[in-house]
């Protein structure tokens, strides 16, 4: 959620004016410019798992001079103070993904909290027509939800140096969370010859660590942990692969995708209920398994791992889509689009 709120203000600079209100890591309130985008860190006191508790959140969005609000979710606390604050600003929603909890609980706490906000709100944005069409909280907004798909700089993967190292493996880069699939991954490469290399960090490494350990896979599996973006890109460029093996809709996307996508390389994901597969599409840019499926999963790794054609095939559709749909300047133009239909810009040239 963070990167994408950061590639969409960087994305419609010059077409109005973005300020940003995010929770800070501190009890101290800080306001700062980044990249250009005055950025307000509201202090916290805590957090409840993984959600700041920040209490001056509500008067901050109170006092907002603003003529559209966009509330990125989930983020419970902040859907908290917009109930708390109720400012008097036209309200939208970028729906990032579905609340994976158990339904009672959901009903129970999460959905109360989420009420008022979904009643305020004119617009909703997603980020593929199958979360669109997926997402349960939204089928009484259907005739408010827009698809804005999320974009990408394709230059910085798409210079990289091609070449794949002497000895295949696949990549999986993102957070060490449950939902992401890695223990799936880690029980695939139980069954096969390949290597694969872990990037990113999170609560779930230690665990996936030992996991790794007992299946007997330290020579064939490296932990990174937290790469810097050059590192990112040049694994990318070496890797015969990225696997995205996500178990639930919380993966909504996969951003990583599109990155690996611009590198020219192959994605092995799954059929999550989402917009993973709508990104990565089946025997075109990549290949899709089922969920959960450590079998399918390791006939895919090794499918791809023994046929360098294969990959470069599936690479080349996926830099093509890329670059067709999911650029900054496509990402900017929807963008445009919606601002005009909300009402805060004119309607833009038709010649330009």
């Amino acid at each position: 959620m963070e990167r994408v709120l950061e590639t969409v203000c960087q994305a419609t600079r010059g077409v109005v004016d973005n300020r940003v209100l995010v929770a800070s890591d501190g009890r101290e309130t800080v306001e700062e410019v980044v990249g250009g985008i005055p950025v307000t860190r509201v202090g916290t006191i805590g957090a409840a798992g993984s959600v700041h508790i920040a209490p001056a959140f509500a008067a901050h969005l109170r006092r907002a001079a603003a003529d559209l609000m966009v509330l990125h979710e989930p983020n419970p606390w902040a859907l908290l103070s917009y109930t708390l604050a109720r400012p008097r600003v036209p309200l939208a929603i970028w729906y990032h993904s579905d609340v994976v909890r158990p339904a009672l609980q959901y009903a129970l706490f999460y959905a109360p909290i989420a009420r008022a906000a979904y009643r305020d709100a004119r617009r909703f944005i997603v980020s593929s027509p199958a979360l669109a069409e997926h997402a349960a909280p939204l089928a009484p907004y259907r005739s408010k939800v827009r698809v804005i798909p999320f974009g990408i700089d394709p230059a910085p993967w798409r210079n990289a140096s091609d070449a794949t190292e002497s000895d295949p493996f696949v990549l999986f880069a993102g957070r060490h969370v449950e939902y992401k699939g890695v223990g799936v991954l880690l029980r695939a490469l139980a069954g096969s010859t390949a290597r694969a290399v872990i990037a990113g960090d999170g609560p779930r490494r230690e665990a996936w660590q030992r996991q790794s350990r007992e299946l007997g896979l330290e020579a064939r599996v490296t932990f990174t942990g937290e790469v810097t973006d050059d590192e990112l890109r040049r694994l990318m460029h070496a890797c015969a692969a990225l696997v995205l093996p996500s178990t639930t809709p919380a993966e909504a996307f996969g951003y990583v995708q599109l990155e690996a996508m611009a590198a020219g390389k192959p994605v092995i994901s799954t059929d999550v209920p989402s917009g993973v597969s709508w990104v990565n599409q089946h025997d075109i840019t990549g290949i899709v398994v089922r969920a959960g499926d450590a079998g399918a999963l390791r006939a895919a790794i090794d499918l791809l791992i023994a046929d360098p054609r294969r990959r470069a095939q599936l690479g080349a559709a996926g830099r093509a889509r890329v670059e067709a749909e999911f650029t900054i300047e496509r990402l900017r133009d929807r963008l445009r689009e919606f601002y005009e239909e909300a009402g805060l810009l004119p309607a833009w040239p038709s010649s330009c």
